[in-house]
């Protein structure tokens, strides 16, 4: 059992302990980190599997510097066991939103769906299931960069080798000094 443990120990600390903590070293602003963390899960919760991380590319692109792209992959990446566990909630939340039929989610259903009989409701269940997904979106957003933001100011001064504000001198009067002398 200890083998097992030290097996998930070295992968979560390969995939994701040391990326954030690079990613804290370089110093980048704990607003733009706790966006970019609650934009990445938020998309990674995404109820159709496989587009996340296009949907992550496409916001990169579009959110340019508002956004630190390390980050939203990073937070992207941990939410995937989460968006496995959330496309049934979501699907049930746009049901209820859209009004439409309850698909069931019993074997023969499933038999229906790998035989091809079910088409129209599997379509129907991933429009609710995007429906549900888009309606919730906003509101984990500002959860999350709600309790993000004191998580990120706290890890940003505790692990940051760059100074956070431009009050602070990134080199001491004595380096300052020496580098004028050797010009």
């Amino acid at each position: 059992m200890a083998i097992g443990n030290t097996g998930i120990t070295n992968w979560f600390h390969k995939k994701i302990t040391d990326p954030l903590l690079a990613i804290l070293h370089r110093g980048a602003e704990p607003n733009q980190l706790a966006f970019s963390a609650a934009l990445g899960i938020t998309l990674g919760v995404f109820p159709i599997c496989g587009v996340t991380v296009f949907l992550c590319g496409v916001a990169i692109a579009l959110l340019g510097s508002y956004c630190h792209a390390p980050t939203l992959m990073l937070t992207n990446f941990m939410a995937t066991p989460i968006e496995l566990s959330l496309i049934v909630p979501f699907l049930r939340f746009g049901e209820v939103l859209s009004g439409g039929p309850h698909f069931p989610l019993t074997s023969d259903a499933l038999k229906k769906v790998l035989t091809g009989q079910a088409s129209h409701e599997i379509i129907l269940s991933i429009v609710n299931a995007l429906l549900g997904w888009l309606a919730a979106s906003p509101f984990i957003l500002g959860t999350l960069y709600i309790v993000f933001l004191p998580c990120f100011r706290i890890l940003v001064q505790k692990f940051s080798n760059v100074p956070l504000s431009p009050k602070k001198p990134l080199l001491s009067h004595s380096e300052i000094r020496l580098k004028v002398r050797d010009v």
